[in-house]
């Protein structure tokens, strides 16, 4: 889609309802302009909260921007502190530009959440080194449960590291950990340490359970509007565009889509097909 594109559908949403967006990717800083499109989201009347998910290693000269703009909270990938398994996981020994923009944005009070993904293999010895974070750093640092799929159509029946084995494993360094409220629509499961500044949260991306709570729908780079991230995509709103809908016809088309929202990913993985199976890299679906 193009900038005009994606402020267009984004201005017929808000119109709609929605108050918080999200940009995220891929990874939005490699695509030239960002900040102007950005700034020109930012100042849509009715949008009330702009974040943004990056990797962090093209946004700390952005960061300054950022603030001004409105940009109050980041979403921060961050899988691992050690750089050798950072590169692993990565193919990028780009570790040390990932941790500026992390200095970056607490120097600048941009509320900063950590993504990382629990993969079995490669950086469950990572959970307590970023548990540490939360200690002197008013981070949340999140943990995401491996999706089935990340561009491997091979089905994966279970995961080892689900929701409950890794609260297990930071509660065998800390058992004084606390569950804390969750915010309403929250996807994760929230956890405090006491005494410490940041907090913890556990996103159960592969049992699916907060999915009865799940307000959100995402619209990828290629215009798919996706309900759900399990499922295959329920429309094309940039065809929809490109054949000169109406902003009323575009939110009729948007509404009906909604209201035939699975109740869950399992039922919105099931009705893929098996011809259809879950296999996209999360790159492409801002994952």
């Amino acid at each position: 889609m193009t900038y005009d594109e994606m402020l267009h559908i984004c201005s017929v949403l808000i119109k709609m309802g929605i108050e918080k967006m999200r940009i995220t990717g891929g990874e939005p800083f490699v695509r030239k302009d960002i900040m102007q499109f950005l700034t020109a989201l930012s100042k849509m009347k009715g949008l009330q909260q702009l974040t943004i998910t990056t990797n962090g290693i093209l946004t700390a000269p952005h960061i300054p921007e950022l603030k001004k703009i409105g940009i109050k909270s980041v979403n921060l990938s961050l899988d691992t502190l050690d750089r050798n398994r950072f590169f692993s996981i990565t193919r990028r020994d780009e570790l040390p530009d990932v941790l500026k923009t992390l200095d970056a944005l607490l120097h600048y009070n941009i509320e900063t959440k950590l993504n990382a993904v629990v993969m079995d293999g490669k950086n469950t010895q990572d959970i307590i080194p970023l548990v540490d974070l939360t200690k002197n750093l008013p981070v949340s640092v999140r943990f995401i449960e491996e999706m089935p799929f990340n561009g491997d159509a091979e089905h994966h029946p279970g995961l080892l590291w689900d929701h409950v084995h890794i609260l297990n494993r930071i509660r065998e360094n800390y058992p004084g950990i606390q569950k804390i409220p969750d915010p309403l629509f929250s996807t994760s499961y929230n956890y405090h340490i006491p005494g410490h500044k940041g907090s913890i949260g556990i996103i159960a991306a592969y049992t699916r359970s907060f999915c009865g709570t799940c307000n959100r729908i995402r619209i990828t780079p290629l215009g798919e509007l996706k309900t759900c991230l399990y499922d295959g995509g329920v429309m094309n709103i940039k065809d929809l565009v490109r054949e000169g809908l109406d902003d009323n016809e575009l939110e009729a088309a948007l509404l009906k889509a909604l209201g035939h929202r699975p109740k869950d990913g399992w039922e919105a993985e099931k009705l893929r097909g098996d011809k259809n199976p879950v296999h996209e890299s999360m790159a492409t679906i801002g994952g």
